[in-house]
């Protein structure tokens, strides 16, 4: 298994290197890589004991492969998959599979990292990968916003490095354990690094723009599992240490109030989409045990309704109201809206459901308002007018089979808790949704709020970064027990 996964971490880097020298094969190599990670996160799940490596003892690589690895490498496989057959009959280059399976690869690494330089490598790697993908277009517009995440992923690992050199100097060890013991200081500039990587609370606000200017597809990758790669080393950290837990459950908390929050009086369904992604983010992280599951259904979803957003004829609500969708669109729209609202049959049903039983008290009431504001949301798209019309010439059938995967993986993954069909527990988001969707034909469809941008700005994003810091020590500094 050691030299499986060895060949497996290595496999999509070589595969990119090979697309470059032979691009008619570009989708073939691309498609056979994410079959095969789709296959080794099968494995995980077949053979359940945690693998722990060490190459090259605490000065090197440490890696762990456990479930929660399997939850997030197959999120990132059908995600993947979804994404390269629908650019199949398109007129992308070689090029562009090249990155998307270097960032599968690189996304891919930090969900088995286990010491923190292995994880600022894979980090850093993803952030060049991503920036070439967002400007792939080659417009202004495009670079600039590809620059633009550039710099404040850059930015923020400068703090991660920083933080974990501290640790090594705690410890004589990068290994995530060392956080126990180390200084505050530490802790908290790694974590400023991970929040800003992984779209969390006010350091995420980067993301909105970043995922609503992008190309369709690379829309659904960032939102679907690039964003994970900042959340899954806290989760990891947060099932690790004790201490660690009550941090990353606050940032869940506070993460989910706020991206609802501008979700439901957003008009754009791009930026909607990428403030819920904020949101579902903080669900993640709200119960870190079960965040695997969450993870896999959000990654799902999200990548399945940002490839439906970029075929419905607008992007504004209020222009989409008198532009019916064909029939056959809006079921697609309805089937995930329903799975991120928490309906039966769905794996959001479940995974939701899950989460729910692993909040600590304090945490209960602000997640069922988070809940409630999702409902809201998606009502926006479950309420647009349809009828049976000739389908639009520029949906093309791999679009179809990009459903098939995403939206069938959804049905598919309610085996994984299918305890969740009991009566107490398909009441509650039934009534949850039924609130929602009256709250939203009553007040939220006619109100006319805009929420300002200003926070969104370049210079914003890089500041906040310093008032998080501070929130972050004083966080540590007061609530955890860590040796000073």
């Amino acid at each position: 298994m050691n030299s499986l996964t060895i060949a497996w971490m290595a496999l999509p880097f070589f595969a990119g290197f090979i697309i470059y020298l032979l691009p008619k094969l570009d989708r073939y190599l691309a498609l056979g890589i994410t079959l095969i990670s789709a296959v080794y996160a099968g494995s995980i799940f077949l053979y359940p004991s945690a693998l722990d490596l060490k190459l090259l003892d605490n000065f090197g690589v440490s890696l762990t492969i456990d479930e929660l690895s399997g939850f997030f490498i197959l999120t990132n496989a059908l995600v993947t998959l979804a994404v390269i057959v629908y650019c199949w009959e398109s007129n992308k280059s070689a090029f562009f599979y090249m990155q998307v399976i270097i960032l599968h690869g690189s996304v891919n690494a930090t969900f088995i990292c286990a010491d923190f330089i292995s994880l600022y490598v894979a980090l850093e790697v993803i952030s060049i990968a991503a920036f070439l993908l967002i400007a792939y277009p080659r417009t202004d517009r495009s670079i600039w916003v590809g620059l633009r995440y550039l710099f404040v992923s850059n930015t923020a690992m400068l703090f991660y490095l920083v933080g974990a050199v501290l640790v090594y100097q705690a410890n004589h060890s990068f290994n995530f354990a060392g956080l126990r013991g180390s200084p505050p200081e530490a802790i908290a500039l790694i974590f400023l690094g991970l929040l800003a990587k992984g779209g969390i609370f006010v350091s995420g606000l980067w993301l909105p723009l970043t995922h609503s200017e992008s190309e369709t597809p690379v829309s659904a990758m960032l939102s679907g599992v690039v964003v994970k790669a900042g959340v899954f080393p806290m989760l990891r950290c947060a099932l690790m240490l004790d201490e660690v837990d009550p941090i990353v459950r606050f940032f869940g908390v506070a993460t989910a109030l706020l991206g609802v929050g501008y979700a439901v009086f957003e008009k754009d369904t791009k930026r909607m989409l990428a403030f819920h992604t904020i949101s579902q983010l903080g669900f993640v992280l709200a119960a870190p045990i079960v965040g695997g599951f969450y993870a896999l259904t959000h990654g799902l979803v999200k990548s399945a309704l940002f490839l439906i957003a970029g075929v419905l004829p607008s992007r504004n609500f209020k222009e989409l109201h008198h532009l019916p969708l064909n029939n056959s669109i809006w079921i697609a729209l309805l089937i995930a809206s329903f799975s991120i609202s928490g309906f039966p049959l769905l794996s959001g049903f479940g995974a939701k459901v899950l989460t729910s039983k692993n909040f600590l008290p304090w945490q209960v009431i602000a997640m069922n308002i988070a809940a409630l504001g999702t409902s809201i949301s998606f009502a926006k798209f479950i309420f647009l007018p349809h009828e049976k019309s000739k389908m639009p010439g520029k949906i093309k059938p791999s679009f179809w089979v990009a459903m098939v995967i995403l939206l069938g993986g959804l049905i598919i993954a309610n085996v994984i808790y299918y305890e969740a069909y009991t009566l107490k527990n398909i009441i509650k988001p039934l009534v949850t949704i039924a609130i929602g969707w009256l709250a939203y034909l009553i007040i939220f469809k006619q109100a006319a709020v805009k929420l300002p941008r200003m926070m969104e700005q370049f210079d914003h994003l890089i500041g906040v970064m310093s008032l998080m810091l501070i929130l972050l020590f004083w966080i540590v500094w007061t609530r955890l027990q860590f040796s000073i």
